[in-house]
């Protein structure tokens, strides 16, 4: 018997594009890709490698991020990357995201948030004033039993910070980070998200492949 076809309806990859224009944190590594074996009469295949900061593109942050001791991405819980998601739009934000610029009835009963913050996502350069997220609105959502949250932005905290707020009241709930994510063109609203971490031991995070799809 032929099993059943499941369609899995209209996706998005929300994933930034790596390689060396990859926009990265300022002090980081560059992204490089080379091939040491390649297809020849001696050599059947094309063999490369790839070196990059942990943080490059669309990423998941693990807890040992911003706190010694805290889980890698190797031994985070998978379940907060895949399911039900909520995508917000707050471009209109100023320099920070504040509990005002949130639509708490959306958000209501999610348990996975998206916030947009980028008009238009900056492939081809870094963006230093990018927008953070209030420490606030992080305790907000988790109070309201949000475990992971997500942000197009680079990071959750300015890149000035040396406290680290946000995340660390991202740690205070027990949440989960993505950053990175491309949200062009993408209508708020509810998705289903899949954005797995490699399993990297000792790492502080991982690239992900994040893609939305449609709720059917």
């Amino acid at each position: 018997m032929t099993a059943p076809v499941h369609e899995i309806g209209r996706i998005w990859d929300v994933s930034q594009r790596i390689g060396a224009a990859t926009p990265l944190w300022p002090g980081e590594p560059p992204v490089e890709v080379t091939r040491h074996a390649a297809i020849g009469p001696e050599c059947p295949v094309n063999i490369g490698a790839v070196s990059m900061p942990m943080h490059t593109g669309t990423h998941a942050d693990a807890p040992l991020h911003y706190a010694d001791g805290a889980v890698s991405s190797a031994d985070c819980d998978l379940r907060p990357y895949i399911g039900r998601c909520v995508l917000i739009d707050v471009t209109k934000a100023g320099m920070r995201v504040e509990m005002s610029d949130c639509d708490w009835g959306a958000i209501e009963g999610h348990t996975r948030v998206i916030l947009r913050t980028y008009a238009r996502f900056p492939h081809d350069h870094w963006v230093s004033d990018f927008k953070a997220i209030a420490p606030d609105v992080i305790a907000r959502l988790g109070k309201q039993g949000v475990h992971l949250i997500g942000v197009d932005a680079p990071s959750l905290d300015p890149q000035t910070s040396k406290t680290m707020d946000a995340h660390h009241a991202v740690l205070a709930a027990d949440m989960r980070i993505l950053e990175g994510l491309v949200l062009d063109d993408i209508t708020p609203g509810e998705y289903d998200l899949t954005a797995l971490p490699l399993k990297i031991e000792g790492a502080d995070a991982s690239p992900v492949r994040a893609i939305l799809r449609e709720v059917s």
